[in-house]
């Protein structure tokens, strides 16, 4: 087994291509992320090869794009209150911030709501329902972003055929370009350059989600740490909690 710094196509392709070519060439499919580097080893190491864009890599990108919508309405509300308790001061007046039906005021609503836009409607607490139903009716461009965001996972959730996943992923298209939001544009864009590698996410459901799930692992594994200094010790543990 060999450990490599870094992701650099010309540091690992040498690495890899020391892998006899029969059997590379027996690899049928491989997922991988939106980096181009990862396409490039792929095609060079593996060239019988399917390449699919994992589907967790889109819908984190349309996950980001909803969160950058609720950040953006977090300054604001940060920005307002700075204002109003300037101009409190100078009437030498209390400011009292408005406390919503929840006891939240808005920039908690705000920040407090980050977690329940990660999930589906029908994975949130009583709790998370009634901030979701506050932050709505206050922010509709949220909800908005938030169904765009969810129709996406739907899409992967539910589509078998491949020519099916097409359509719905070009209706979305459309009305990701009606909302006019800028971010959900730039993820609707990358869709489309990467369109064929997505699409053949549907041909066998195949995805690297355990093996993102292990990195996560080691990486929450060795911020207890705060980093590693023995590189063969750390692999050690590992190999004991995680073999």
């Amino acid at each position: 087994m060999a450990i490599l710094n870094g992701t650099k196509s010309e540091n690992i392709i040498p690495v890899i291509q020391k892998i006899p070519q029969r059997l590379r060439n027996k690899v049928q499919e491989i997922t991988l992320d939106l980096a181009g580097n990862m396409g490039l080893i792929a095609k060079k190491c593996f060239p019988n090869a399917v390449q699919v864009i994992d589907r967790f890599h889109v819908q984190q990108l349309a996950t980001e794009a909803l969160q950058e919508i609720r950040i953006k309405h977090r300054w604001q509300a940060i920005d307002d209150e700075n204002q109003a308790i300037d101009q409190a001061r100078k009437k030498k007046e209390a400011y009292f911030p408005e406390v919503l039906s929840n006891s939240d005021t808005i920039k908690q609503l705000l920040a407090r709501s980050r977690y329940l836009l990660y999930k589906s409607e029908h994975k949130w607490t009583i709790e998370q329902k009634d901030r979701a139903r506050l932050l709505f009716e206050r922010y509709p461009d949220v909800e908005k972003a938030y169904r765009l965001s969810q129709e996406l996972s739907w899409i992967f959730n539910t589509t078998i055929d491949k020519i099916y996943a097409f359509t719905r992923l070009a209706k979305w298209a459309d009305k990701v370009e009606q909302a006019g939001f800028k971010s959900f544009n730039t993820v609707s864009r990358t869709i489309n350059i990467h369109h064929k590698k997505i699409l053949n996410y549907f041909d066998n459901k195949s995805t690297n989600a355990s093996a993102e799930s292990f990195n996560a692992k080691i990486k929450a594994f060795r911020s207890q740490f705060r980093g590693v200094g023995d590189i063969n010790f750390f692999l050690f543990r590992l190999t004991k909690l995680f073999a």
